[in-house]
Formats: C-alpha cells, structure tokens, sequence
C-alpha cells in the first residue's frame, strides 16, 4: 500500500493536523483521529514517510491501551473502521488499521515522561547537575544505567514546531493543581511499571516513555500514543550493556542519523536516503512484532 502523508476527509472539519495525526471532529463530542506515516524528528516534520508506521503506532497503542484498561480509563470508542459512520465508507481503505474513534478530551497541559534507564537528555541533566528534572540520582551513575525505582519527569506540552520542556514535579503541581499532579504522577508510574514487565517478558527494555492525559466527564484518560516507538526507547534485553548508548527499536536511529548530518534541526530537513527510511521502518516492524507477539 502506498503511504499516508495527508488525509483529507471532507465530511468532518479538520481540527488539526499535527506532527504524525490528523485529527477530525465527528461531533461536539466525538474525534476521529487518523494516525498517518509522516516522521518527526526533532520537532521537525520529515519530507519522506516511513511506510506502514501510522499502523504500528495505532495498533500498538490499542495493544496497550486494552493491557491497561484496569489501571485508567482511555478515550477509545471504536477501532473497527468497518464499525465507523457509514459516510466514512469512501476512505475505508485509507482508514484501515491506522484509524480510532474516541471521546473528546481536554489534553492536560504536562506531558508524562517515566524513565527507568538514564539516556537521552536524562543523562545530559545528570551529567551536568546530578539530577534529572530536580530529582537527584545516586552518583557515578553510567549511562543507560537501570533506576530503581522509575521517576516521573514532567515536561511542558509544547505546540507545533516548538520543542517541549523539562519541568519539576513542583512546576507541574503548580500547572496541575497537587491532587491531579500526584494522581498522573501515580498513574504513569504504574503503566510503565506494567508496561515494562511485559515488555521484559518478549527481550525488550523500555527504557523511557511518555504518556498523555486529558480529561473526560471529569476524570482523567490516557490518550493519544502509549509505548510506541515514537514516544519511547525500547532496546534488546540481549544485546544491553550499560556505559554506552543503546541500538534502539525506535526514531533513535533517525535521529543520530540526522545528528551527524550539517543540519541545524530546522526546517527544512535534510533528504532521507532510501535504506535509512527502510531501517526505520524496519526497527518500528520489529518493535511491534515483539511486544505483541
């Protein structure tokens, strides 16, 4: 099937059209969200798309979503596109396999970062202050050590084209409110704690992950994404070895790509040769393949 890189469904407003999804309005309390194969790096948006991405990240995020229906809600209506409003009926095609119906959320403004291993900016901060997001660590840590127990590290949700922010739980509770802030706090500790045993039952690591909230009659949801290879790091159990940075199942490989590139992570981004699309579609493939069995 030929990639997806822009929808354009014209029975329902088009609400936004963000980084990767595309995000319709089917009534005042209804979305339709449609998961396409663009890539994203470094809040920048990629000229090439990486086939079939836009199904692995939906079908994964209904994976975990149904693993974690016993820890909070989700915003989920229906995944079945045959099961959708018939005037959708026409873009079937398009819609199968990367499109949800779900309930209307209002996003909590704090993305929630969870991470159990010390890499990326984690260890950028740790290196530099010994902490992470205020929260000090033990020293003489290396990188991509374990941390146990995980830490909760909040960032700012930042809008297209700008880049989120670490913030402390402190800031968060501020942003939040105490009960909210402790309440997401609890419950993105407990989905990665979930999420990572399962994980380490089929040889991968998540070694961080980011969740998001919104709330619906009052209570909060999980939305959008939940561990997938865009919002997370997951490395082979069998290859792991601390000291270094990981090989990943996930964008890491297209952003240290991009990083060795002469490119200011601007627009526009440079041109992705043939076999690194492929290698990330590769790694996206063998990521899902291994959580879901």
């Amino acid at each position: 099937m030929q990639p997806v890189v822009k929808t354009n469904i014209d029975v329902y407003p088009l609400l936004c059209r963000g980084k990767v999804r595309d995000i319709y309005e089917v009534d005042e309390r209804t979305l339709l969200i449609v998961t396409t194969d663009r890539m994203s790096a470094f809040d920048v948006v990629m000229d090439e798309p990486v086939p079939g991405k836009g199904r692995v990240l939906n079908n994964l995020t209904l994976f975990w979503m149904r693993q974690f229906a016993h820890i909070v809600p989700n915003h989920l209506i229906e995944c079945a596109v045959g099961r959708f409003p018939k005037v959708l009926a026409p873009f079937a095609d398009m819609l199968e396999g990367r499109a949800v119906l779900v309930h209307k959320a209002k996003p909590l403004p704090v993305e929630c970062i969870v991470r159990g291993y010390i890499t990326g900016s984690g260890w950028k901060d740790y290196q530099a202050t010994g902490s992470v997001c205020g929260i000090s660590l033990p020293v003489n840590l290396r990188e991509s050590d374990r941390l146990d127990p995980a830490i909760f590290t909040p960032s700012t949700k930042a809008t297209l084209g700008c880049h989120d922010e670490n913030i402390t739980k402190d800031h968060a509770r501020k942003i939040l409110g105490e009960d909210m802030a402790a309440r997401i706090e609890k419950i993105s500790l407990a989905l990665y704690e979930a999420g990572r045993t399962h994980a380490a039952r089929r040889g991968i690591i998540v070694a961080d992950t980011k969740f998001e909230f919104g709330m619906i009659d009052g209570q909060p949801h999980l939305i959008d994404e939940v561990l997938t290879p865009d919002s997370s790091r997951f490395w082979a159990q069998d290859t792991y070895s601390p000291g270094k940075s990981q090989p990943s199942f996930d964008k890491q490989y297209l952003r240290d790509w991009l990083s060795a590139q002469p490119w200011n992570k601007q627009p526009p981004p440079p041109r992705l040769p043939d076999e690194v699309v492929d290698a990330t579609a590769a790694r996206y493939q063998e990521a899902y393949a291994a959580l879901t069995g």
